[in-house]
């Protein structure tokens, strides 16, 4: 009479202790194919032997820097020029990653895929963030919106950047900031990802919290 079934094969009583026997005589050996009959209560596997490690579980988090929090409350004509720096795979990468760690209410995640920084500065001092990253693959309300199917996207997500850090510090308060930041960054990153990743970006997106911000910026 079967025990069990495991892809359309019976597993008798006597395959149930035949394989007890083995994991008696070969206590070593990987446990893959047998998770399946644990989980079903028909064998005990030993302990495991290997745990799988994952770099990124002990990622140090960025240390704080120190800079100039004075103030910055002029308009915005009078902090122009603005320079625009990308700081990926550079000596200013640290100080990017510290800023959004200690003031982004999101802190800094590490981005993965293709990804761009760039610090904003002023009159010598930094004033803002921006990270670009790889867009997320399923997104309903702009694969409705482009009007793509699943093969074009597939073809053309990479396309697509999604800002996901944005970030003015926050003694930084100058009226119409955020948007004259935006639209100078969506005048150049085509550009910098050409060079960077060897492909033009023509869309960008992004994500608000409601419950903390307008979204009038975008």
């Amino acid at each position: 009479m079967a025990e069990f079934r495991y892809r359309s094969r019976e597993i008798r009583q006597e395959d149930i202790l035949y394989i007890r026997t083995l994991i008696e005589r070969y206590p070593k050996e990987s446990r893959r194919k047998l998770l399946m009959l644990e989980r079903a209560g028909q064998i005990a596997l030993p302990p495991v032997s290997y745990v799988r490690h994952n770099p990124l579980s002990r990622r140090a988090r960025p240390q704080p820097v120190l800079i100039d929090t004075t103030p910055i409350e002029d308009p915005l004509r009078k902090l122009q020029p603005l320079e625009f720096e990308p700081v990926r795979r550079t000596a200013q990468e640290p100080m990017f990653n510290s800023l959004m760690e200690e003031h982004h209410y999101l802190g800094y995640e590490q981005p993965v895929g293709e990804q761009l920084k760039y610090l904003v500065w002023a009159q010598g001092r930094p004033i803002a963030c921006l990270a670009w990253s790889s867009a997320p693959r399923h997104l309903g309300s702009r694969d409705r919106y482009i009007g793509w199917d699943a093969a074009a996207r597939r073809s053309h997500i990479r396309f697509i950047a999604y800002n996901t850090r944005f970030l003015i510090l926050p003694w930084v308060r100058v009226e119409h900031l955020a948007s004259h930041l935006l639209g100078r960054m969506a005048a150049r990153i085509s550009d910098d990802w050409q060079q960077m990743y060897g492909h033009p970006i023509y869309f960008l997106e992004t994500f608000i919290d409601p419950e903390r911000f307008r979204g009038t910026c975008y």
